[in-house]
């Protein structure tokens, strides 16, 4: 993943590394560098950001002579970086936000949102799988009533990670479903609901309404988008209308292991300023990992 990102990061550190720093070269090569993040799908807002920063910290880097500056160039990447991604270790308030409704005798309910296609079943089931590994058991809400086939896709991953799926017909109302599976969770005190819900190709205005309704009779403690990496600027097109719509607190970006360009990992939390909890990084049900700052880096940077 992140391979056209990593060759416009690591072709400028050879241009600077390898060039006396006048002031037209300064701006040549940072053109060319917003040109190549544009062409790897970072969003336009984050690569004039970019380009700011760096002819900022450019103009004031005086190398000294005879010195090496591949690893002042790095430094300068580096923050380039911390500009625009978000901190880590926000699960840990998660968890403690779990714990505390837990001690309440409630469960912690988390409303997933994002248009069709983005994986976003498959990711509720990984994010249930990973609360499983926690200590959190959970239920699932089944609340995708509009696609063929997504009550069943949901209760076979279901069976694999071992958690009760809450279902009902297709075309049932999906907010009651949601609130099926709540007090499911009361009656069982199950500590955690897992709400899947519909996406459509195009997000559009009933979509946004439905989604709208589930939470104000949920009212979810937590709202999390799942976007597709491989669509590049449209999943922050798209995010960005859901949390105007609706409200997210976090970010799930799937698919981000087929991504070669990478340009909405690096767009997406800077744009809606909501952190990137989790990546997808295969297709199986283990495959999803907290987000990491450093490994960006370090793919993106490599010593």
């Amino acid at each position: 993943m992140f391979e056209n990102l990593k060759k416009a990061f690591s072709s400028f550190v050879e241009k600077i590394r390898m060039t006396q720093l006048s002031e037209k070269d300064i701006e040549r090569f940072i053109e060319e560098f917003k040109l190549q993040l544009i062409s790897s799908d970072v969003a336009v807002e984050v690569v004039e950001k970019l380009g700011e920063k760096l002819r900022e910290e450019l103009s004031e880097l005086r190398f000294r002579r005879f010195t090496e500056p591949t690893m002042q160039v790095k430094e300068i990447m580096n923050k380039l970086i911390d500009e625009v991604l978000p901190p880590e270790g926000l699960i840990e308030k998660v968890l403690d936000k779990i714990e505390e409704k837990k001690k309440q005798g409630e469960p912690f309910i988390i409303l997933f949102v994002g248009p069709n296609g983005g994986g976003k079943t498959t990711t509720v089931a990984k994010i249930a799988w990973f609360f499983k590994n926690k200590g959190y058991s959970s239920i699932i809400a089944a609340s995708d009533t509009f696609r063929a086939g997504a009550i069943e896709q949901i209760r076979k991953l279901g069976e694999i990670v071992k958690v009760k799926v809450v279902s009902q017909k297709y075309g049932a109302d999906p907010a009651a479903v949601a609130l099926d599976a709540v007090m499911s969770a009361r009656s069982d005190r199950i500590p955690l609901v897992l709400i899947d819900t519909a996406g459509r190709t195009e997000v559009d205005i009933n979509l946004l309404e439905e989604m709208k309704k589930i939470k104000k009779v949920v009212k979810p403690d937590l709202v999390i988008y799942v976007g597709d990496a491989l669509i590049g600027n449209l999943a922050v097109e798209q995010a960005k209308k859901f949390d105007e719509y609706v409200g997210i607190d976090y970010v799930v970006l799937a698919k981000l292991d087929a991504d070669a360009k990478g340009g909405a990992a690096i767009s997406i939390s800077y744009i809606t300023g909501k952190p990137l909890l989790f990546i997808g990084i295969g297709q199986g049900i283990g495959d999803i990992q907290l987000f990491n700052k450093k490994l960006i880096k370090q793919i993106l940077i490599p010593n």
